[in-house]
């Protein structure tokens, strides 16, 4: 099974009368920690698919296919990945990458530290929205639809950031676990559902 394969997960808001929304993770951005300096030099002779230009940017560059995933790699010993669509699939990139360490024989001390800095995930409620009467009853919500087509709605709890669209589609920022992701969307759902704003089933 190809580790591009993004899954498309269907969760159950306890709201009585609407489908099923669907939730995707389109992209993790967390931050590696490791306890020793590393030669970058060194890695850009030893590994394939780096780039490093230090005139240019101060880390190396690290693409890998499979996942497709990106690593900032700096001289401190921190690295950044973007890309990951999954908590799994991000261990597994830091598991491969220091093993391509170890294989080469760069020196790695300690333990990783992982650090989720932000979750980016999609959703379809598959129902349209009417989204002047969601801002009216979400809290620190900003809905200008001249400016800009979709409501933003600022959640405390989870602390994330949604982009929400009358066609029932949502765009989550700002989550640091994968439930955050789905509490979030459950949460929205209820909350549209007491506020009357829900107008049709999506087909």
């Amino acid at each position: 099974m190809s580790e591009e394969i993004s899954f498309v997960k269907e969760i159950d808001t306890g709201v009585e009368g609407l489908p099923k929304p669907e939730v995707k993770i389109e992209n993790i951005v967390a931050t590696v920690i490791l306890e020793n300096q590393l030669d970058l030099n060194l890695i850009e002779t030893k590994i394939q698919d780096v780039d490093y230009n230090p005139d240019q940017f101060p880390g190396l560059v690290y693409r890998l296919e499979s996942p497709r995933v990106t690593v900032l790699i700096f001289k401190s010993g921190k690295m950044v990945i973007t890309g990951a669509k999954s908590i799994n699939q991000l261990i597994h990139v830091v598991k491969k990458l220091l093993k391509a360490f170890a294989d080469q024989g760069i020196p790695i001390s300690g333990k990783p530290q992982i650090q989720i800095q932000n979750i980016v995930a999609s959703a379809n409620l598959k129902v349209y929205i009417d989204l002047e009467k969601a801002a009216l009853e979400f809290e620190n919500s900003l809905y200008e639809p001249e400016q800009f087509p979709g409501l933003i709605y600022r959640m405390d709890e989870p602390r994330v950031v949604m982009l929400i669209f009358s066609s029932g589609k949502m765009v989550i920022t700002g989550a640091k676990m994968e439930n955050e992701v789905y509490e979030a969307v459950k949460k929205v759902a209820k909350k549209l559902k007491e506020a009357d704003a829900i107008i049709g089933i999506a087909e």
